[in-house]
C-alpha cells in the first residue's frame, strides 16, 4: 500500500516533488486508464476502496477524480458508481517518426502557431553534436495544434546567418527539420535526434492544455550542414496522450 497521511512523504506524499497528492493521484488513476487496467466501460472502485488501497483520505481521492471527471475520462453515476468513458490511446495520432523522410513530412491537418521569435542565442542544451556552433542563432518557439489540441512546444535555434533565407510562411507552415531542409544552399551532412520522457511541469502543462505532471515526451533533435557547423537545434515536448513511437526492429 501506498502511505499518504497528512504529516507523511512517500510514493503519494507532498514531498520535496512539490506536487499535491491529489494531483500525484490523479496521474496514476489516468495512467490505469490508458493502460486499459481501468477499461471502458467498467466501474471502477468506490472512493472509499480507493482510499484504503493507496492509504490517502477520501476527500484526495474525490479531488484526483473530480480531476478526471473534469477531462472527460469518468462519469459518476448517483447510486450506480463511477464509470470508465473515455481512453486517451483510442486518440493517439501523433507519431514521432525515427527516419529522416518521415521527420520532413507536415502532418496532415496540423497548424503552427509562432509564439515568439528573438535573436542573439546560443541553444542551452546540446545533447549531441560534434558539430561546432554558429557565432549566434535565432530563437523560434512554436506550438503545434491539431483537431484543435496543441501537441507540440518546440524551440528551434537557427544559425543567423541563415534566417534570411526562411519566411514567415516557412515558420508557419513547416516543422523544424523541414524549415532547415529547404534552406537553398544549405547542404546537410547529418542529423540526430534522442527522445526521452518526463512529466510535464507548470509552464508546459499550461502551454499544451494539459494537467500538471502527466507523461510528456521531450525530443531534442541537431542537424549539421557540410561545413561542419551545427546549424539547427530543436527541442520539442510532446504531449503524452497523443503521441506514439515506432520502430521496425526487423
Amino acid at each position: 500500500m501506498l502511505q499518504d497521511t497528512e504529516n507523511t512523504g512517500g510514493p503519494l506524499g507532498a514531498d520535496g516533488t512539490g506536487i499535491p497528492r491529489y494531483l500525484q493521484l490523479s496521474t496514476l488513476f489516468r495512467r490505469m486508464i490508458a493502460s486499459g487496467e481501468w477499461q471502458v466501460g467498467s466501474q471502477i472502485p468506490t472512493v472509499e476502496e480507493l482510499a484504503a488501497e493507496y492509504g490517502v483520505a477520501r476527500a484526495t481521492v474525490r479531488q484526483a477524480l473530480g480531476i478526471l471527471n473534469g477531462e472527460g475520462l469518468i462519469e459518476r453515476y448517483r447510486a450506480k458508481g463511477t464509470f470508465v468513458t473515455y481512453r486517451p490511446q483510442e486518440q493517439l495520432w501523433c507519431e514521432v517518426e525515427t527516419d529522416w523522410s518521415g521527420l520532413l513530412r507536415s502532418r496532415s491537418g496540423a497548424t503552427i502557431e509562432l509564439l515568439s521569435e528573438e535573436t542573439g542565442h546560443q541553444p542551452p542544451n546540446i545533447i549531441q553534436s560534434d558539430g561546432e556552433r554558429a557565432r549566434s542563432y535565432r530563437r523560434f518557439r512554436r506550438r503545434h495544434w491539431r483537431e484543435g489540441k496543441p501537441f507540440l512546444l518546440a524551440d528551434t535555434y537557427l544559425d543567423e546567418a541563415l534566417c534570411k533565407r526562411i519566411s514567415h510562411e516557412d515558420l508557419v507552415t513547416k516543422t523544424a527539420l523541414s524549415l532547415v531542409a529547404d534552406i537553398r544552399g544549405l547542404k546537410i551532412a547529418g542529423a540526430s535526434q534522442t527522445l526521452t520522457i518526463g512529466a510535464a511541469d507548470v509552464l508546459t502543462a499550461k502551454g499544451l492544455q494539459v494537467p500538471l505532471n502527466v507523461p510528456v515526451a521531450y525530443v531534442h533533435r541537431t542537424v549539421i550542414s557540410d561545413s561542419g557547423r551545427l546549424v539547427m537545434v530543436s527541442d520539442g515536448t510532446y504531449r503524452g496522450d497523443v503521441v506514439r513511437l515506432d520502430i521496425k526492429l526487423k
